[in-house]
């Protein structure tokens, strides 16, 4: 009798086992179909786990950041444009200096944070953020940006464009767990960057690279602000000697007419800070229409808002290049 009641006992621990067994295969079914769909979603790796830190290094210094951060502000507006591209939701922008292909952002659901040169620390700090990202205008107040929260510098560097962008992009890839959507969209904007620097370099063909403001022009050589286009692209420098400055080298048209460059790109930064003259009633002067790049109609009136305001991101870069290759079609 103890024998059968023994059997009986082993026999019914064997059902409860295999019922267990059934449900958590089941559950283990659900959860890897969720994964599943996220991950087609998003086409990215797996969210990174709470709490895990990135200790990054930048310009500005030493910075931990967590992983997959809540509430972030962005002064950058190249970072902000990849943030949208790679569907990286935000908490606060300087929203009334925004370049106007990241209008959406003057929405009130996003925090305005102030001017690009004068940030709202007080709101800044009252969002209390768990991410800030700035660049060069922001950069003299930097200690005070980290008193807040975890600050990162994500400008481009003039000199190394490409090479900056590549890593701002895969910086933010894995702060966000953006990994492969990253790659790919830099993947592609390189490509076509390459493609544009074999047609320009190949006729041997000068271009430069003006700025009008106030009725004054700069030019922009290599190494400059503008200097994308000749580092870059491939665009062979109708001056090799233009002075690196913020500001640009100041220039009058006797020498556009000296240089005669075959393209002329140009910049018009009062399209967007200001009211000013606009660029083509100060460029068209009878001394411009001297020059080859207005005889074969090769001014090219480029998009403050990607060239001025923002840049270096995968939005911004992505039409700078479609812009400068209005030049060579």
């Amino acid at each position: 009798m103890k024998k059968m009641s023994w059997m009986l006992m082993i026999v019914l621990l064997a059902v409860m086992v295999a019922a267990c067994g059934t449900n958590g295969s089941g559950s283990s079914n659900n959860a890897a179909g969720g994964a599943g769909s996220g991950d087609a979603k998003n086409a990215n790796t797996a969210a990174p786990k709470d709490g895990e830190e990135l200790t990054i290094k930048h310009k500005l210094g030493e910075t931990k950041v967590k992983k997959n951060p809540k509430k972030v502000v962005v002064f950058d507006f190249g970072t902000l444009d990849s943030l949208d591209k790679l569907g990286v939701e935000v908490a606060g922008v300087p929203s009334k200096n925004l370049p106007s292909y990241l209008s959406k952002y003057k929405d009130s659901k996003y925090a305005n944070v102030g001017g690009l040169m004068e940030p709202d620390f007080e709101k800044i700090n009252q969002l209390k953020p768990d991410l800030i990202i700035i660049s060069a205008r922001q950069s003299a107040k930097y200690d005070e940006f980290k008193a807040i929260a975890p600050t990162i510098f994500m400008g481009v560097e003039d000199k190394s464009y490409m090479k900056s962008f590549e890593d701002n992009v895969k910086l933010l890839g894995q702060i966000f767990g953006k990994e492969a959507a990253a790659e790919k969209e830099f993947a592609a904007i390189s490509d076509s960057v390459k493609k544009l620097k074999e047609k320009a370099s190949a006729g041997g063909k000068t271009a430069l690279v003006i700025l009008t403001t106030g009725g004054k022009t700069s030019a922009y050589g290599q190494g400059s602000r503008f200097g994308i286009i000749h580092d870059e692209f491939g665009f062979t420098p109708a001056d090799k000697d233009i002075k690196v400055e913020t500001h640009g080298q100041s220039v009058t048209f006797e020498y556009v007419a000296q240089k005669d460059p075959d393209y002329l790109f140009v910049v018009d930064r009062d399209a967007v800070v200001g009211n000013g003259t606009p660029a083509k009633q100060i460029v068209e002067n009878e001394l411009t229409k001297k020059t080859k790049a207005y005889k074969n109609g090769k001014i090219i009136y480029l998009d403050s808002n990607y060239w001025y305001l923002s840049g270096g991101g995968l939005l911004s870069v992505a039409e700078m290049v479609k812009e400068a290759e209005k030049a060579v079609q």
